[in-house]
């Protein structure tokens, strides 16, 4: 035999024994700036991600594309690769109201509430839980928290497309759509959970809407059987002056953290969404009692609600996550597009340029709102044993050219358009902008279909739809 026909033989031996040597896997993203978000916020150049079936099982240089063999390679092609996005407060299926009476005062009572007493039904919260889902996967939110009404509705629909989603039934003190009191809600609720509590990616909740609009005694009867369920419980606390008022009324003067320190239904299971009338005593006991905050910036300041105290929050160690509240608050329901206002208004807010740093920014939408749910253990950071909630954000698109540093370009640059590729559970819902487990121009068909019956009855009720 020639020496360069041995030669031949050796190499080709030596590949052979390569690939039959490589770890299989199911999928593998190569040639990206990797952004674990780990404890030490490592960033990888031209870095490897390796999932197989719905855990990332390795993350590092371009050394781990010739040790794995997956079935399927993207190729970041020096684009950001992050942990998804957690969005830990909406209300999804308001879709179908986005934009309407947005600088309503008292919008809340004067304009949503009869407006979903009119409307909400098991078709409409259907119809625009497919719209909220289409809209957070192609922002990149992988994981999202809602509350609403007929939450079984949206719990098939996230089954169905792919996301995950902790799903709380809504609780309250008046008559809606699938209850007429807070006892029917209860009970709504507990068979929710009972029929969702071993879903893979649903996690069920209980969603009392806010302490003015729950008893005390429900309110108790609710955070006992969140540690019975072992689930969780999401609200909207020290929201509202009118909250805080009712409160005040209630308990002779107390604030509303204070309130639910004394009821003892502050604990691990609660998850609180804006805490914007909070001091230090309040952040004392919410730090105490280790509860999860949803911060809600855009919300909140199109409401002119408040500035929730987050930069003193982070300082005492709180739990805090971002949200994006329902799309009637903030016509949004991607954190993507939250990420700038964070960073901005909170310098404006301290009047300290240094603020809120975009590291800061970007760990709060990732690690700081899986940390929000206590689910910091399974999501927000590429390492391996977690879940492969994974995003690809485009860098060459031209609101991301040049970038020097990732994390500001995500925060100062980014939004929700520019993600392209997202990965839940190691399944590709999003390739290249294009949805695959489900059908966007029927989905939105649906909801514009919907909008007309929107528009009829708003129009009868003699307001304006804008």
């Amino acid at each position: 035999m020639s020496l360069s026909r041995s030669v031949c033989v050796v190499t080709l031996l030596a590949a052979a024994c390569s690939v039959y040597a490589a770890t299989p896997a199911d999928l593998m993203i190569t040639d990206g700036t990797v952004l674990t978000m780990n404890p030490e916020n490592k960033v990888i150049e031209h870095g490897t991600v390796v999932i197989n079936a719905n855990k990332i099982i390795a993350v590092g240089g371009p050394e781990l594309a010739e040790k794995y063999q997956a079935k399927k390679i993207l190729n970041a092609e020096g684009d950001i690769v992050m942990p998804g996005l957690i969005n830990t407060h909406t209300h999804g299926s308001m879709t179908v109201f986005r934009s309407l009476g947005d600088d309503v005062p008292d919008r809340l009572h004067r304009y949503i509430f009869p407006l979903e007493n009119k409307l909400v039904s098991r078709d409409m919260v259907r119809i625009g839980a497919n719209l909220a889902n289409i809209e957070m996967i192609k922002g990149g939110v992988t994981t999202y928290v809602d509350m609403y009404y007929f939450e079984d509705e949206v719990a098939k629909t996230v089954d169905k497309i792919g996301l995950r989603a902790v799903l709380g039934e809504t609780i309250i003190n008046f008559p809606v759509a699938d209850a007429q009191n807070a006892d029917e809600g209860i009970a709504y609720a507990v068979r929710f959970i009972k029929e969702y509590k071993n879903h893979p990616r649903i996690t069920p909740a209980f969603a009392p809407h806010a302490p003015y609009t729950n008893s005390t005694e429900n309110l108790q009867k609710i955070a006992a059987l969140s540690l019975e369920l072992d689930v969780p419980v999401i609200t909207h606390l020290a929201e509202t002056d009118r909250e805080k008022e009712e409160i005040a009324k209630r308990t002779g003067g107390k604030s509303p953290v204070q309130y639910m320190a004394d009821i003892g239904v502050l604990n691990h299971k609660l998850l609180a969404a804006h805490v914007i009338m909070a001091d230090d005593n309040d952040l004392a006991l919410l730090k105490q009692y280790d509860v999860g905050v949803a911060h809600n910036i855009s919300a909140n300041t199109k409401s002119a609600k408040g500035v929730a105290p987050v930069t003193a929050m982070l300082e005492k160690g709180i739990r805090v996550g971002l949200g994006t509240d329902g799309p009637m608050s903030s016509n949004t329901l991607t954190t993507m597009n939250e990420l700038g206002l964070v960073g901005k208004i909170h310098k404006l807010e301290t009047k300290n340029r240094a603020a809120m740093p975009p590291l800061t920014v970007v760990e709060m939408a990732t690690m700081g709102s899986a940390r929000a749910l206590h689910m910091e253990d399974k999501l927000g950071s590429l390492e391996p044993g977690k879940f492969a909630d994974i995003i690809v954000v485009d860098t060459k698109a031209p609101n991301m050219v040049p970038m020097y540093n990732a994390f500001a370009a995500l925060v100062y640059g980014a939004n929700g358009a520019n993600v392209r590729h997202t990965i839940v559970d190691g399944t590709i819902l999003m390739e290249d902008r294009k949805l695959l487990t489900a059908d966007e121009a029927s989905v939105i068909k649906d909801a514009q279909i919907f909008a007309g019956k929107v528009r009829e009855t708003v129009l009868a009720s003699g307001e304006e739809v804008k």
